[in-house]
């Protein structure tokens, strides 16, 4: 058995979850969310607590059975307490501004970096070098994160650019004197 999907879920009072078919939704405090579990994979509802189960032991379902049971949890953490991810801007002349719910950010081009916002997400700005984004779907969130950081990836001579927060950038010497 897996050892993480044979893991129950509890689900807490606040959240509301339901399953028809193949289709878990769950609804919470800060909104809803839903995902389509695949074919040999069924999940089940006690009173508070959701079990993944798989049918047999075949590659297919061992390889889905953690996975099923990680994506219902994600969500119902998703919708009680959200997800955030941190960014951080380094280097000279590098900063970012709030405008409105979208993001303008100063990387060091010619011209300023736009970032629409998106659905389902909100950014936080502290200061002029920290970035932070929000919401429900971690996913959805690591990839927005993801994307905004690859506008200027940390380079590894001078350490400039777009990192997660605690993230550690391994420096190179470069060009040795006489």
């Amino acid at each position: 058995m897996s050892r993480i999907g044979r893991l129950p879920i509890t689900v807490p009072a606040n959240v509301e979850l339901n399953i028809d078919g193949q289709l878990v939704a769950v609804k919470g405090p800060k909104g809803e969310l839903s995902i389509t579990v695949s074919a040999p994979i069924t999940v089940s509802k006690d009173e508070n607590t959701v079990t993944v189960v798989r049918p047999n032991d075949s590659r297919e379902a061992r390889s889905l059975h953690g996975l099923t049971r990680t994506l219902i949890n994600n969500m119902i953490i998703g919708v009680t307490e959200g997800y955030e991810k941190k960014l951080e801007i380094h280097g000279t002349g590098y900063r970012v501004q709030a405008k409105g719910a979208d993001l303008e950010l100063a990387l060091g081009y010619s011209h300023p970096v736009k970032v629409a916002a998106v659905d389902g997400i909100t950014y936080s700005v502290e200061g002029n070098n920290k970035i932070t984004v929000a919401g429900i779907d971690k996913q959805h969130v690591g990839e927005v994160a993801a994307n905004i950081r690859k506008l200027r990836k940390t380079e590894p001579y001078k350490g400039k650019g777009i990192r997660y927060a605690g993230e550690i950038i391994r420096r190179k010497v470069g060009k040795a004197g006489k």
